[in-house]
């Protein structure tokens, strides 16, 4: 099993475990994902972005309204103000030891550790959009979130992830 960390900083010599700020129920640990759900990282730290993933379960409707028009099986979808900065930015991709992580959230493939750690290796990783685009992920932009946030909520979508939404736009609709 490979895991890794993602960071926009290329000189981490050392992850020490710290209390995540909306996980402060935990103790200090370091995050770590799997190899399979690494592209969710593939964005600017801040970026809020949506990812969903065709899954059974969905009703016919659902699966029109979401997957219709396109026949990826997994949607990103971004706000249309981060475009520039995606295209912009060089993440650093560290390869971690996985000796010592546990499995915290299967679904999402996030794995955490209580030890310190020294990082396998780092990779710098840009051309973010290609590299989804590769992958056969859809990439979608959008001026705002929220209402894809509240269609997917009230849904049978079961399979997504709401990644930074602290830093999505205001919705502003009436």
């Amino acid at each position: 099993m490979r895991l890794f960390h993602f960071s926009e900083e290329r000189a981490i010599d050392v992850f020490v475990p710290r209390v995540k700020a909306n996980r402060t129920d935990m103790p200090p640990v370091v995050w770590a994902i799997d190899e399979e759900h690494q592209f969710t990282f593939f964005f600017p730290r801040d970026c809020p972005r949506i990812v969903y993933t065709r899954s059974a379960g969905l009703t016919s409707e659902d699966e029109w309204r979401f997957f219709g028009t396109t026949a990826a099986n997994i949607v990103i979808t971004v706000e249309t103000g981060w475009h520039e900065r995606i295209k912009q930015t060089t993440l650093y991709r560290y390869e971690l030891p996985p000796e010592s992580f546990e499995l915290f959230d299967e679904y999402a493939g996030y794995h955490v550790s209580k030890e310190t750690l020294v990082p396998l290796a780092v990779e710098p990783l840009s051309d973010l959009i290609e590299r989804l685009a590769g992958l056969g992920i859809e990439i979608r932009f959008t001026p705002n979130l929220h209402p894809l946030k509240e269609a997917i909520l009230q849904s049978s979508l079961r399979d997504f992830g709401i990644h930074r939404f602290r830093n999505a736009q205001a919705d502003t609709r009436p």
